[in-house]
């Protein structure tokens, strides 16, 4: 179990991940990325999650360069776009996002979205990627149970992750229990359903016992499930609130409560009809 901000998984093809990062999803280009992911390694975030369609990866390598952590103890995160998917399109999409994040390799490249026919395409440019050692390890994002299974039968190289989105309000157990027995890690993305969870009566009241708020009762959720997760913030005091779940143990009546919670209910798009930016 993580005991601390530093404290890693250890990925199937044996690279360390953090358990915990932040994401800067929706976070703008220029100061207010670069404050927020400078404010993050400032308080020990050794993991940041960013991807090309969020146009912010210039301000994430600025901030690395001036964080003055050492390159080798961040673990960064970007994704391909939808519309870049294919072979050579997702080998140069890898470039692109390499140069603008200032950086010689990625410690992990996602396929952001599945849609319809090209991810297997995709995949084999990622393992190109993979075995040329110009990132540490690849893996999807939003990918169901049977996008997973689809990719699982011809691809040369497992995936290392899968991140979706994961809170008490999606559950996703049985993909969970899917990744787990594969062997892939789940990350969660927006892990607090972007703000809709932060004054949730249950969670509010499981906090009350360890003196946490409903967030930070939500990530240590996430942590206790073996779950990667990466929330947002541009508040420092936020991103270091964030972090401050460490120094608690949720019991196994609060977890089973906790799932209690599921809708099967999404804040983003259902993986089966996001198209966005997918050009055939």
């Amino acid at each position: 179990m993580a005991t601390s901000l530093t404290d890693t998984t250890t990925l199937h093809n044996g690279v360390k991940m953090p358990w915990f990062g932040l994401g800067v999803f929706k976070v703008k280009e220029g100061s207010e990325v670069i404050e927020s992911v400078r404010a993050a390694l400032k308080h020990g975030y050794r993991a940041i999650d960013t991807a090309a369609v969020y146009q912010n990866e210039e301000g994430v390598g600025k901030a690395i360069k001036e964080s003055g952590v050492p390159r080798e103890e961040i673990f960064i995160t970007s994704k391909v776009w939808n519309s870049d998917q294919g072979y050579e399109s997702t080998l140069q999409a890898y470039e692109t996002s390499l140069k603008k994040l200032g950086l010689d390799y990625l410690d992990l490249y996602l396929i952001h979205w599945p849609g319809k026919n090209k991810f297997k395409e995709t995949w084999k440019a990622l393992e190109k990627l993979y075995k040329d050692g110009r990132v540490r390890a690849i893996g999807v994002s939003n990918f169901k149970i049977h996008h997973l299974e689809e990719l699982l039968k011809d691809c040369e190289i497992k995936p290392m992750v899968n991140q979706v989105e994961f809170h008490p309000h999606l559950t996703q157990k049985d993909l969970l229990a899917y990744c787990q027995k594969e062997g892939i890690q789940l990350e969660a993305w927006s892990p607090l359903k972007q703000g809709q969870l932060v004054n949730d009566p249950v969670l509010t009241e499981i906090g009350k016992k360890y003196g946490k708020s409903a967030v930070q009762v939500i990530l240590r959720w996430d942590l206790q499930n073996k779950v990667v997760t990466i929330p947002k913030s541009i508040k420092e005091q936020r991103i270091i609130d964030n972090a401050n779940i460490f120094d608690f143990e949720l019991t196994a009546e609060d977890m089973e409560t906790i799932d209690g919670l599921n809708k099967d209910e999404r804040v983003g798009s259902d993986p089966d009809v996001m198209m966005v930016g997918f050009t055939d």
